[in-house]
């Protein structure tokens, strides 16, 4: 094989592997949200955005006291840990009620799952 066509394959077999493991990647952490985006999004609708607002950035309702809403587009919830999100929406906040007794666990994870599209 002559150089150039040597380089050609390494360099085609290098590209796929970087390609492989990013789709990898995202497949992994799709599955480990287990959760469906859709219907994240109608519990979302339903029950967060009031106080995080339409689109998470949390611009919804103002209290007088207390924290403001989490902003759940900011580069910070995308670091929190799936666990960490999790207790939070099961079990409040200061300003934030535990949903714990109107969302299941699925419904739960769901929400989490569409919170994971937010984030920036």
């Amino acid at each position: 094989m002559n150089k150039s066509l040597r380089f050609i394959v390494l360099l085609l077999l290098f590209t796929g592997s970087i390609l492989l493991a990013s789709v990898t990647q995202a497949d992994a952490e799709s599955k480990a949200h287990g959760g469906d985006v859709a219907r994240g999004k109608t519990l979302f609708a339903r029950y967060c955005t009031g106080c995080h607002g339409p689109d998470g950035g949390g611009d919804g309702y103002r209290f007088a006291r207390g924290p403001d809403a989490a902003n759940l587009t900011s580069p910070s919830i995308k670091k929190k840990s799936d666990a960490v999100l999790l207790k939070t929406i099961h079990e409040g906040k200061p300003n934030m009620p535990p949903w714990n007794t109107r969302l299941s666990e699925k419904e739960s994870r769901d929400v989490l799952t569409y919170v994971r599209t937010l984030a920036k």
